[in-house]
């Protein structure tokens, strides 16, 4: 690492473990005799399974540039949040790494903005294995109830070759979206290459449909954030929306926001 860049990594570690609460602090009625907050360095050196001369020459900005393994060992000590141990990592020069998996439950906040937005904007949210996690009224007045059995009923990549999606999206609309949806699990299975449930995902349309092996044989990747939609409405015929995909990176989240065009 730079110089720089060193002495920035050494003060944002100095900031982190002083901000951890040290073994008698945290004891209920015991009052803490240290003259300074936090662990002591032998105490998150040890935590984070490192020598205490490595962890102080970090502290000082005099060690080289610290493994991934490191990393994430120091992030564990002094627990960091997802978004702080990102930080460390692109501090030390390196990839913040990717989730092991999406986070399950959305944010209360999000699901109260969906229900605010029931009677104007169809709005959904899909986590990173491209499960669908949530949708408001107006989204599923429009694009249909979920399939209520099924183990990938719930995933956007399943419906793109279900024939529901050209009553939807028509004939044209439905080839589109299968071939991104493709793309879609392709950059999915990237980010998460050990999940078995893409991989079965995958296994199951590669056996049922010849467009998704041939979409597959492309080898496209993509997250699309913007595109235009025609979407067919049973009672107000076809409308055009500019769809718009906001991302929790936290999370793993992507909320999908139709807006009229227009």
């Amino acid at each position: 690492m730079p110089m720089e860049t060193r002495a920035d990594f050494a003060k944002y570690l100095r900031s982190r473990r002083a901000m951890v609460a040290a073994p008698e602090q945290r004891a209920a009625g015991r009052v803490s005799r240290r003259r300074v907050p936090g662990l002591r360095r032998q105490e998150l050196a040890e935590a984070a399974g490192i020598s205490v001369d490595y962890y102080t020459r970090l502290e000082q900005g005099r060690a080289p540039r610290p493994s991934r393994g490191v990393l994430t060992a120091l992030a564990r000590a002094v627990g960091l949040t997802a978004a702080e141990r990102n930080y460390l990592f692109r501090l030390a020069g390196e990839v913040p790494p990717e989730p092991l998996a999406p986070d399950s439950e959305l944010r209360p906040g999000l699901r109260r903005l969906l229900r605010c937005l029931d009677d104007t904007v169809p709005v959904t949210v899909h986590d990173g294995r491209l499960d669908v996690v949530a949708r408001n009224a107006a989204a599923t007045e429009i694009l249909g109830s979920l399939p209520t059995e099924g183990r990938f009923r719930r995933n956007i990549v399943w419906h793109g070759f279900m024939a529901t999606a050209r009553v939807v999206l028509g004939d044209e609309g439905a080839h589109k979206y299968a071939q991104w949806a493709t793309a879609e699990l392709r950059a999915a299975m990237g980010r998460y290459p050990g999940d078995e449930y893409l991989r079965s995902l995958r296994a199951d349309l590669s056996t049922t449909s010849v467009a998704f092996q041939n979409y597959w044989a492309l080898g496209e990747v993509s997250v699309t954030q913007s595109a235009e939609k025609h979407l067919y409405h049973p009672a107000r015929g076809w409308q055009v929306f500019q769809s718009e995909m906001l991302h929790d990176a936290e999370r793993d989240h992507w909320v999908v926001i139709y807006a009229p065009a227009g």
